[in-house]
């Protein structure tokens, strides 16, 4: 398939633009009148096929750079990175230009930034404390393995799989957590750090994969429709996730939210036509990512049994047996409502009562319909969400040190 817009030159779209639209009408049927969409917007599609060919070019810029050979005096290191990222750029004795070029953009903070409102965000996405850790797990991330593409290049850059399902898992639940942490996303905030890594890796990923990926199927690596797809992920989709648990979330709450993750994608290098300032918007947009996908691939299923598999490996250090079967059937229950029957054997996941969704959305009812609604209830919500921070991150990593992976090139 090609499109072709006045201004535009024509591209060539990947086999897996819209190869499923049917099965993404189906599952998104919902957002539909969230979104307020009464008619497939073409317009919206074409721009959406063509960001499956579209990546972030600063990023890629720099990951040129980084996979020069040694003594390239163009050639950025690991080091300069980091100094950069700590310190700044002034602080890197002959930069590169790569190097200046990318931190130039990421500290060029856009005018429409608030900071506080950013800030503010931050704080209702702590209040969502295990809400919010269950819908990203099961919604956003097990959501997601529903489709080819993205999935498979997590199998084949060995994520989430085997050995590092535990470790890869825990890296994504750290980003989320330091995202959310007060003031984590200004400058020199290990929110605002992590994410401009996160940032790099991606464009170390692309440039690793540029010739043996097979973008006439998939599109390139990691792409920009893909990552407006993950950020809508991240942030319209937890919050309607978060209130079908029984959630209270304010309409200002919800602005808060969406501009926090609006400014994490503008710094991820996500293209300004995919941020967003409300969730009617971002489920508009998502309802669309839908109806662009390709159908279920092997990789999809790999994925989220080992993430099932993986609640067998927690680390739990009392009663260990049991909580651990107790983690693995409180998230099948939790995924047989979100995702539905029909995913959950598309999966090849066994259903389950859905007890756990019941029990979460009673307790949630109390937490913030009642308790929640004072002083004294929204300090106990932030302690709360301050202990299921500290007790996921527990879960993944043990006695080590909560880490986001490391840069290869």
């Amino acid at each position: 398939m090609s499109v072709t817009t006045p201004s535009e030159a024509p591209v060539v779209l990947p086999t897996r633009f819209r190869a499923a639209e049917a099965r993404g009408a189906r599952m998104g049927r919902l957002l539909r009148p969230l979104g307020r969409v009464r008619q497939v917007d073409e317009d919206l599609m074409t721009r959406l096929g063509r960001g499956l060919m579209e990546v972030d070019e600063t990023g890629a810029a720099l990951a040129r750079a980084m996979r020069r050979p040694a003594g390239d005096p163009a050639r950025v290191s690991m080091a300069q990175l980091k100094q950069a990222t700590d310190h700044g750029i002034d602080t890197v004795e002959d930069a590169p230009a790569a190097l200046v070029e990318f931190f130039t953009r990421v500290e060029a903070t856009p005018a429409w930034v608030d900071l506080d409102l950013v800030d503010e965000g931050a704080r209702v996405f702590r209040r969502l404390g295990q809400n919010a850790a269950d819908v990203l797990l099961q919604l956003s991330l097990i959501g997601g393995y529903r489709f080819g593409g993205p999935t498979d290049l997590l199998v084949a850059t060995g994520g989430l799989v085997g050995d590092t399902t535990m470790r890869r898992l825990g890296e994504t639940q750290k980003w989320a957590v330091a995202v959310g942490q007060p003031g984590a996303m200004r400058r020199g905030g290990e929110g605002w750090a992590l994410t401009v890594h996160v940032r790099a890796m991606h464009a170390l990923v692309n440039e690793g994969f540029a010739h043996r990926w097979d973008a006439a199927r998939w599109g390139r690596p990691i792409n920009q429709t893909d990552q407006a797809a993950t950020l809508g992920l991240f942030s319209g989709v937890v919050l309607v996730g978060c209130r079908s648990l029984g959630a209270r979330i304010t309409r200002d709450e919800s602005l808060a939210v969406m501009h926090l993750w609006k400014y994490v994608g503008w710094l991820m290098g996500v293209d300004g036509q995919w941020l967003v300032d409300t969730e009617r918007e971002q489920h508009h947009l998502n309802y669309h990512v839908l109806l662009a996908q390709d159908d279920l691939t092997e990789a999809g299923p790999a994925l989220t049994q080992a993430i099932v598999e993986a609640q067998g490996s927690l680390h739990i250090t009392a009663f260990t047996r049991l909580r651990r079967h107790y983690a693995r059937e409180r998230l099948l229950s939790m995924l047989t409502v979100f995702l539905g029957p029909r995913s959950m054997r598309e999966l090849g996941l066994p259903l389950r009562p859905p007890w756990a969704f019941a029990l979460a959305h009673l307790l949630n009812v109390v937490r913030y319909r009642i308790v929640g609604r004072s002083a004294w209830g929204e300090q106990a919500l932030q302690a709360w969400g301050a202990r299921v921070r500290a007790r996921t991150m527990s879960r993944y990593f043990g006695t080590s040190t909560p880490e986001i992976g490391r840069l290869t090139v």
